[in-house]
């Protein structure tokens, strides 16, 4: 440490060495609690009152009492020492799981069966840490991560980017989402051309849902674009139990809330499923407290 020309060689070791001799009254106990021998204790205060330029204990006084100028430095110390046992503290609170904050994205679908169970066992373990979920389609989580706006987000899989790692978590097939009470709800499979077109509820051309139909090429388009449209899996779903129409989603999207008012039923002409990834910053190390998270996604 350089204060004008003068180069310091005054540390946190000085400083804690001459408050625990102040605390405790003499050289030889302080050099027990510090594990070091007196001597060295001695040549610890020597240097520091080397640096200062006067004696900061008076050492024909038995036992040794602060100088003047002593006692007027380990006042000012003082806060030094409390503010560094708060930062260490907090600091190993924070690697014990015990504090701190996670933040995850998560499409909607995700929540339900996936990421909500992955909640309930990390607050369970470690209820000291502060735990954010935000909703979204993929895009705008990919982003969110890259920008670390998210720890992580749990959805479909995002453009590719050399910010973002994907990981495959789970896989789920497409059905037919109806109303309990809709002529269909009682099959045990259907095939697309027994689902009138005219009763799709479809979703934004944004979502992952709504891209992966399109891009399957087995799917019509009559049964992609409805007359009813939908911005998320929610209201679609909303919609679907209302008895508005039906939908072509992935099982774990309609199964998202246990709704007995809404039934899957399998496509016997359709294998088409929807896969969904952990995705994580791939230009930054995560936290001690989202790795913690990710364990919890693969029990």
């Amino acid at each position: 440490m350089r204060i004008g020309s003068e180069n310091l060689n005054v540390n946190l070791r000085h400083v804690h060495a001459a408050h625990a001799i102040w605390r405790l009254g003499t050289f030889a106990r302080a050099a027990t609690e510090l594990g070091v021998v007196p001597s060295a204790l001695s040549e610890t205060i020597r240097q520091i009152e080397e640096v200062i330029g006067a004696p900061i204990f008076d050492r024909s006084q038995r036992p040794p009492a602060p100088t003047p100028l002593g006692l007027d430095f380990l006042h000012d110390t003082a806060p030094l020492l409390e503010g560094f046992r708060l930062a260490i503290g907090r600091a190993r609170a924070g690697a014990g799981l015990e504090t701190g904050t996670l933040a995850v994205g998560a499409a909607p679908s995700a929540i339900g069966g996936l990421v909500g169970p992955a909640l309930a066992r990390f607050r369970a373990r470690h209820p000291g840490i502060r735990c954010r979920l935000h909703d979204d389609i993929a895009e705008p989580l990919a982003r969110m991560v890259v920008d670390g706006a998210l720890d992580l987000a749990i959805a479909g899989r995002a453009r590719q980017s050399p910010d973002i790692r994907h990981t495959l978590l789970t896989r789920d097939r497409f059905g037919l989402a109806c109303n309990a009470d809709h002529p269909l709800a009682a099959a045990g499979q259907v095939r697309l051309d027994q689902i009138d077109p005219a009763q799709i509820i479809a979703l934004n051309d944004s979502t992952g849902t709504r891209q992966l139909l399109e891009l399957s090429g087995k799917v019509p388009h009559d049964l992609i674009a409805g007359p009813l449209l939908a911005d998320s899996t929610i209201a679609q779903l909303a919609m679907i139990r209302a008895g508005l129409g039906v939908g072509l989603l992935p099982e774990n999207a309609v199964n998202l809330f246990g709704d007995p008012r809404i039934r899957f039923v399998a496509l016997a002409d359709l294998d088409l499923w929807r896969s969904t990834y952990l995705m994580e910053p791939a230009r930054r190390a995560q936290s001690h407290i989202a790795r913690a998270f990710v364990a919890e996604l693969q029990p």
